[in-house]
Order: structure tokens, then C-alpha cells, then sequence
């Protein structure tokens, strides 16, 4: 197979149907999903995290790429978020449309495409991926919730700033920023993981591609689409092409080339993280909509990351 894009594209696609006709077979059923999820990121993604990032010096990390990724996610939140009416549904909105599934799909996608150097470039970004997009979105849903309540002479009972602090912790304190950071300040002491301990980790970090997709794959067919099919697949199609048109657009205007923009394209092209179905909760907006277009960003997003990588292969 000497296509490149086939290449790392379909061993991610059949993986994710596997685990599609095996959700739709009961196999793998609803109440299991939880156990599964608890395992890919309590077990495997930080032992995966942790010893790709272990061996990385701090000065050989290029941030000039997530700082432009970011420029391009703020650009089309705050787009999205005037545009919609400046409300706490907008702003959950906004974030859909720009916070990607870099940690499942994206790491053995991006692995599969551009080997351990892409891999570095996607963990440099995952390292502040959450701590950036959803502190900036608690931020704007504060002060909509704010807002909302002077309009209706009530209010919200919630301090701004420990709301604020409380989103940056659990930006850091969580289990895909902490082991990436925890790595890479081991690396820079210059000790060696022992064998012992290095053997068992690889072997965690290989089985984490595998079944995170398996688990996409399942989640997909639990999911409720219906009245709201209409209104996902818009939001899908913003997220899955129009944030990597925009990191293209300013990636480029800021004289990046190469693979860190390839990866950084990729990366937003990628279906919209889980986290924004976790925010719509909380908040209490937009919550079958995210639901569904959860589903149909990644049902579309074989499709549409083939779309973007095939024409970032053409330029």
C-alpha cells in the first residue's frame, strides 16, 4: 500500500468499525463502555504519555505550532460564539467546534501517518490542549451564565475566580496533561527508565490504539442522533473541516510548513472530544445536539480527515 494517507487512515478505520459491528452485536454493551473508557485513560493513556514524553528535552520542543493551533481554535470559538448569540448554548457550540479527539483517535492516527516525531509534536499539544480550550470556554460560560442572570435579576451564587482556578487544576491535574508533564520533567534529569518498568509501560502504550478505537467504534452505535441530524452534521462539518482551513490558513501566514503544520491540521480535523457532551451537561444547553454530534463528527470523520490529509499531500 503506497498511499499515505490509506495508509495510516485504514487500519484506524477498521478498527473503529470492529468495534462498530461489535457495539451493534452486543458484545460490547452500553454499561461496559464506562469500564472500557476508565481503562483506556486511567491505565493506558498515561503509561503511553508518560514514556513517549520521558526521553524528550524540554529545548527540543517546537511551541510555535500549538500557540498558531490555538489562534486558529480561538478565532473560531469566538466566530462561533458571536454568531450564535453570545449565550451559554453558544458557547457550548463554540467549543464543539473546536475541541478535537486528539488523545484517541488522533494519537494512533497521527502515529500510523507521522511516526514518533508527529507523535511528539500531537503530545505537545495534548499537554495543554484541555488546560487552554476548556478554561477559555469556562471563562466565556461564566460570564454568559453571569450575563444571563443580571438579565433575569438573579443570581448565579458562583465566584468567578475560584470557578476559573477550579478549570485551570483540573486542566492540569487530570490523566492526559499530568503524565506528559511528569515525563518530560523526568527526561530532563537524564536518568533512564529501568527495563523492569519500561517493558510493562510499552506494552500498556501498544494496547492503547487498539482499544481506544474499539471503543469509538462502540460508543458510536450507543449514540441518539434523530430529530437532531440536521444541526449535528453542520456543527461536524465546521469542526472537521473548517478549523483545519483555518490552522491551514494561519499556519501559513505564520511561515509554518512541514510536519508541524501537516500534524497540526490533522489534529484539527479530528471529531469533536468528549469533553463539550461533559460541559453541555453542566451547563444544561445544547445536550442532544453534542450527543449527536458526537456520533456523526466521528461517523463523517473517516471521510473528512481523508479529505484533509489527502490535501495536505497535494500542497
Amino acid at each position: 500500500m503506497n498511499n499515505p494517507v490509506l495508509s495510516a487512515l485504514l487500519p484506524v478505520m477498521l478498527l473503529i468499525a470492529i468495534g462498530f459491528i461489535a457495539g451493534r452485536a452486543g458484545w460490547i454493551r452500553a454499561e461496559a463502555t464506562k469500564d472500557l473508557s476508565n481503562l483506556v485513560f486511567m491505565v493506558l493513556t498515561p503509561a503511553l504519555l508518560f514514556r513517549t514524553m520521558s526521553t524528550v528535552q524540554v529545548q527540543n520542543l517546537n511551541f510555535k505550532p500549538v500557540a498558531m493551533y490555538f489562534v486558529a481554535a480561538g478565532l473560531l470559538f469566538f466566530a462561533m460564539y458571536f454568531w450564535q448569540g453570545a449565550t451559554r448554548r453558544a458557547a457550548v457550540l463554540g467549543l464543539g467546534a473546536t475541541f478535537s479527539n486528539t488523545l484517541v483517535i488522533g494519537t494512533p492516527l497521527i502515529g500510523l501517518a507521522y511516526g514518533e516525531a508527529g507523535l511528539i509534536t500531537l503530545f505537545t499539544l495534548i499537554s495543554v490542549h484541555a488546560l487552554v480550550l476548556l478554561t477559555m470556554a469556562t471563562v466565556v460560560l461564566e460570564l454568559s451564565v453571569a450575563r444571563e442572570a443580571a438579565a433575569s435579576g438573579a443570581s448565579t451564587g458562583r465566584p468567578m475566580f475560584r470557578t476559573i482556578l477550579t478549570a485551570a487544576r483540573n486542566g492540569i491535574i487530570h490523566p492526559v496533561p499530568l503524565p506528559i508533564i511528569v515525563g518530560l520533567l523526568f527526561a530532563q534529569t537524564g536518568w533512564v527508565v529501568p527495563e523492569v518498568v519500561d517493558k510493562p509501560l510499552q506494552l500498556l502504550g501498544n494496547a492503547f490504539g487498539p482499544l481506544a478505537l474499539l471503543l469509538v467504534g462502540s460508543t458510536v452505535t450507543h449514540g441518539r442522533v434523530g430529530a437532531q441530524l440536521k444541526a449535528a452534521l453542520g456543527l461536524s462539518l465546521v469542526k472537521n473541516l473548517g478549523l483545519p482551513a483555518i490552522m491551514a490558513g494561519v499556519g501559513w501566514a505564520a511561515g509554518m510548513s512541514g510536519l508541524p503544520l501537516s500534524v497540526m491540521i490533522v489534529a484539527a480535523s479530528l471529531p469533536i472530544g468528549a469533553n463539550v457532551f461533559m460541559f453541555s451537561q453542566k451547563y444544561e444547553v445544547a445536550q442532544d445536539l453534542i450527543t449527536a454530534s458526537l456520533a456523526v463528527s466521528t461517523a463523517i470523520g473517516v471521510l473528512t480527515i481523508s479529505l484533509v490529509m489527502a490535501m495536505i499531500g497535494w500542497f
